[in-house]
């Protein structure tokens, strides 16, 4: 006999006010604490072994800077933004995971999926602000040339609505809108690292996230397809963006640029060529190969000295200054604007940070805290957008070269930040002569993983038919439709998907095992034995007001008998003899005499006198489960037919108990309860 354990009630006011308590008390001890976790630098650094650790980190962060450097020209293109923001992203987020990250070997930066969904809201205000999209214009040798100035006379009355002064033009108005969702983004990852919403991420399932990088780089595929040819077409927007490009690539495709072209070709060659040459020999080599920097300078270097933008229109990357600009306080009126689509970003940047943290952390024997990786995201995206810098986040393909590479400690992010810092003082104004389809090549090549889950759809149909449903709605809702709204048709199909599997779950009638005190299902093993006058139910789900109706109609079904159209067919068949017998006829409605009618009042056999429901698999009960197992009590009762629970967890047993499904006092439970389906079973066969 089991006996449960009394649990002492908790207060919980009391102890919500402790912690409150606890949390406002303010100690020299406490403040140190709290700077210690706040900074988890404090803590390791001082514990750095450099003999051991440097000649890694030194290593992966020179790899990982020299890789910084052509994706962040490249990515601008993505974003929207010219280069130079680029790089203040990928300087100021290594300094500041630096500072506040847990993962010793994530790398934290520009990141194609974010810069994707900062550049569609982009380019959407841009749009509304009455700037023309179409960035394929010749770069100006200065700030004061006619079309920026007619630029900004054209788009003053607009500019005056949201706040930002009339002179501000294109560039300076995309990175106004660029910051202020920056910052929101980090405003909402702060909050959810206050109030402990880190919970968010479990609704965004492996299906979802991979469905969704995919559907999005189809979109960041797409966009650059124009810069690949050369053609000058107008960025869409909106949803079915990727379509309605398609469809202007097609119709354009006459004027492609000869020039781009061939170089797209010859770069796409090489770029992909050295990648699987990297891929197949990687345990041989100490460190990638610098394939993408190899390539830009040595295109930078045709390009200036053949002087592809002035023969051959080739479009170019143009100028891009040295040094920092002024911080710059975002403007409130456009945090405004952009606060709904901040929200999708703070959560995706926080999803795949905190996803590849605890997944090398745990290849890597180390833990993390996903608290303070939230806060060390969120002030990533909230100091860096005072520093004209827009929303970062952690990269798979860059955090697996750094760990290949030797990566220790986060030191690694700050020898990548001086990498960049480099370029930005010194080195960004040789660039100018980069062309555009050579930036294209280099983002196309990189959406190479991402692009090859689409061979992965056999297996992954084989392994769970509704996970790669999930898959395939969110990638097309992400690729047709828009990234934001593929995520969240992501979210909501999973969640149907769970619903409608709890709504329709397995049943099955058990037979025992021979010789054994084990039941399983008999439609799925051979030699399983029946039990006489017991019928054993399992529901492999739990039950609620969503699945009741199933519950009956399967336990109705499996057991061939309804008790309810048993009952009715009996009370008809009673009443026909009871009028019979009240007209003084001896004979019944079947012809048969008054003796022989007790043999009629069952018009069905019913070959068990037990019905034994095996609640292992159910996890829980609503009022609505309840009630429909006291129905299924009551019902069967009414036929002489006693249900007994088993293997019940204790959270359905106390469901049972407030339901009063075991009567006022509990007095009949040990009759109707049971650890175990054998135990059951033989109590139903000593019933008499």
């Amino acid at each position: 006999l089991m006996e449960r354990k009394t649990h002492v009630k908790i207060n919980r006011k009391e102890v919500i006010l402790a912690k409150l308590r606890k949390s406002c008390s303010c100690t020299p001890q406490k403040l140190k604490n709290f700077l210690m976790d706040f900074f988890p630098v404090l803590q390791w650094l001082p514990k750095y072994r450099i003999k051991e650790y440097i000649w890694g980190d030194v290593m992966s962060g020179l790899v990982i800077g020299i890789i910084l450097v052509p994706q962040a020209i490249a990515y601008s293109l993505l974003a929207g933004l010219k280069p130079i923001y680029s790089l203040y992203t990928s300087f100021f987020a290594n300094i500041i995971y630096f500072l506040m990250g847990t993962s010793r070997h994530v790398s934290v930066g520009i990141f194609s999926l974010i810069s994707l969904m900062v550049g569609q809201v982009v380019d959407r205000e841009l749009l509304l602000a009455g700037f023309d999209l179409n960035d394929d214009v010749p770069p100006a040798s200065g700030d004061g040339s006619l079309q920026n100035d007619n630029l900004s006379n054209t788009t003053a009355f607009n500019l005056t609505i949201v706040g930002i002064n009339a002179e501000c033009g294109k560039e300076c108005y995309a990175i106004g809108i660029a910051t202020a969702l920056t910052f929101m983004a980090g405003v909402y990852q702060v909050l959810m690292g206050i109030f402990r919403l880190g919970f968010v991420s479990m609704y965004l399932s492996e299906s979802v996230l991979d469905g969704f990088a995919t559907g999005a780089s189809l979109t960041i595929l797409t966009a650059q397809v124009k810069y690949l040819i050369g053609i000058k077409i107008p960025r869409s927007q909106g949803h079915g963006m990727l379509v309605i490009t398609w469809i202007n690539i097609f119709r354009n495709i006459s004027q492609a640029n000869f020039c781009d072209v061939i170089t797209s070709a010859i770069c796409i060659v090489v770029l992909v060529t050295a990648k699987e040459l990297g891929d197949r020999y990687k345990h041989k080599l100490k460190f990638p190969l610098p394939t993408e920097l190899v390539v830009i300078v040595v295109a930078t270097l045709v390009s200036h000295y053949g002087k592809l933008n002035e023969v051959y229109a080739s479009s170019v990357s143009g100028a891009i200054p040295t040094g920092f600009i002024p911080p710059k306080v975002p403007e409130f009126n456009l945090m405004l604007r952009v606060a709904l689509d901040a929200l999708p970003l703070a959560i995706v940047s926080f999803v795949f940070t905190i996803s590849l943290s605890e997944m090398f952390a745990k290849k890597y024997a180390y833990t993390i805290r996903a608290n303070q990786e939230m806060f060390a995201v969120g002030f990533c995206n909230i100091i860096p957008s005072f520093f004209h810098s827009f929303a970062t986040s952690a990269a798979l393909a860059k955090t697996l070269v750094k760990t290949s590479t030797g990566c220790q400690t986060q030191i690694s992010g700050v020898i990548s930040a001086m990498v960049v810092l480099l370029v930005l003082l010194f080195l960004a104004p040789l660039f100018y002569s980069l062309q555009k389809c050579v930036l294209a090549c280099i983002i196309i090549v990189s959406l190479r993983g991402a692009l090859r889950k689409f061979r992965d759809v056999p297996a992954r149909y084989h392994v769970n038919k509704a996970d790669t449903l999930v898959w395939v709605v969110t990638m097309s809702a992400s690729a047709l439709v828009s990234t934001e709204i593929g995520l969240l048709v992501g979210i909501v199909f999973s969640m149907l998907c769970i619903i409608a599997r709890t709504q329709r779950p397995r049943t099955a009638l058990l037979g025992q095992i021979q010789d054994t005190s084990f039941y399983e299902d008999d439609l799925e093993y051979e030699n399983l034995s029946t039990v006489p006058k017991v019928k054993i139910f399992r529901f492999e789900a739990p039950l609620y007001y969503a699945n009741r109706n199933y519950f009956l109609k399967s336990l109705y079904s499996l057991t061939s008998l309804d008790p309810n159209l048993e009952a009715a067919r009996r009370k008809k068949y009673e009443k026909k003899e009871k009028q019979h017998l009240k007209k003084g006829n001896h004979r019944t409605a079947n012809g048969l005499g008054i003796g022989e009618t007790t043999l009629q009042l069952v018009p069905k056999q019913i070959d068990f006198q037990a019905l034994v429901v095996d609640c292992s698999s159910i996890s829980f009960l609503d009022t609505t489960g309840v009630n429909t197992l006291k129905e299924i009590l009551k019902d069967y009762k009414n036929l002489n037919i006693s249900v007994l629970l088993a293997c019940c967890n204790p959270s359905v047993i106390d469901s049972l108990k407030r339901g009063g499904y075991f009567g006022k006092d509990f007095g009949c439970m040990q009759e109707m309860l049971f650890y175990s389906i054998h135990h059951a079973v033989l109590f139903a066969k000593d019933q008499k």
